[in-house]
């Protein structure tokens, strides 16, 4: 692979992670949050197995990898996802989610100091502390927004996953290929959201042409293509170098909100989209 190449997998990363909110708008009014991942984790599954097998892709050797490997991603998608998707089907703004996800990090800065040893340089905490102004800024007119309070305690339950996802497959994931890694991924859980949703959910989904194509979206370019991408990115640069990229999702999804609902931001946003990509700058000390 080029280095030009993988160069670009940041900046496609983010703008694929950042339709996932767009996503998640367009599919949870035709169904319960825990219940649209369940069918999307299935979906997700059955189209990897069978890249896998077609490319005769290696799969994980020992059972420790399978059991790290399914532990990293039952963090990274079954509870963070399912906090999220929880949070915005309770009135929960995308903005606000976004906003409160953004903390995710500085979080992880200090954990990769503490748990895996990487040092963190004082220009990317200054990077990181600028980034998460331009997230703030970007999302504050969404902050006026009334909702109920309590939707925040599955985006917070999201935001430690994420952050404990991305420490734990740093320190304890091997290096895996990325068509039976993320099968390992998604099979536990797809299990521990099939039994969440089928104890506080009716498991009933509309499937009108919005849903389909909310799912289809959010199984092809997110759940295969930017999750693909987040391994890749773990594995091969620290752990703040990858948490920095998600201050550029709040103000990428500002933008494509504006583009497909019209949905408009101020000034004082795009201050905060500067501010996002000055600290992401810093922060990757680049």
């Amino acid at each position: 692979m080029s280095e030009r190449l993988a160069r670009l997998f940041p900046f496609v990363f983010v703008l694929l992670w950042s339709t996932g909110f767009i996503g998640a708008r367009l599919g949870l009014p035709h169904s319960g949050p825990l219940t649209f991942l369940f069918v999307r984790y299935g979906v997700v599954i059955v189209l990897l197995w069978g890249i896998a097998l077609v490319s005769r892709a290696p799969w994980p050797q020992r059972r420790m990898h399978w059991v790290h490997i399914g532990m990293a991603g039952l963090l990274l998608h079954g509870v963070y996802l399912g906090g999220v998707f929880v949070a915005i089907s309770k009135g929960l703004p995308a903005g606000v989610a976004a906003l409160v996800v953004g903390v995710q990090p500085l979080l992880t800065a200090v954990g990769a100091g503490l748990l895996l040893g990487e040092r963190v340089l004082r220009r990317q905490w200054l990077g990181l502390l600028l980034g998460l102004g331009g997230v703030a800024l970007v999302v504050a007119n969404k902050l006026g927004t009334g909702f109920d309070i309590h939707a925040l305690i599955p985006c917070a339950v999201a935001l430690l996953a994420i952050t404990c996802g991305t420490l734990y497959q740093k320190r304890f994931c091997p290096r895996f290929d990325w068509r039976t890694g993320a099968i390992a991924q998604f099979v536990p859980t797809l299990v521990a959201t099939g039994i969440a949703a089928a104890l506080f959910e009716d498991l009933h989904i509309d499937w009108v042409p919005e849903m389909v194509f909310a799912m289809g979206w959010l199984v092809l370019v997110l759940s295969i293509g930017a999750v693909s991408l987040l391994n890749w990115l773990i594995r091969h640069n620290n752990s703040v170098n990858v948490a920095s990229l998600f201050y550029l999702v709040p103000p990428c999804t500002a933008v494509v909100a504006w583009l497909l609902f019209g949905e408009s931001f101020s000034g004082t946003a795009l201050i905060g989209m500067a501010l996002a990509v000055w600290g992401v700058y810093w922060a990757r000390g680049q």
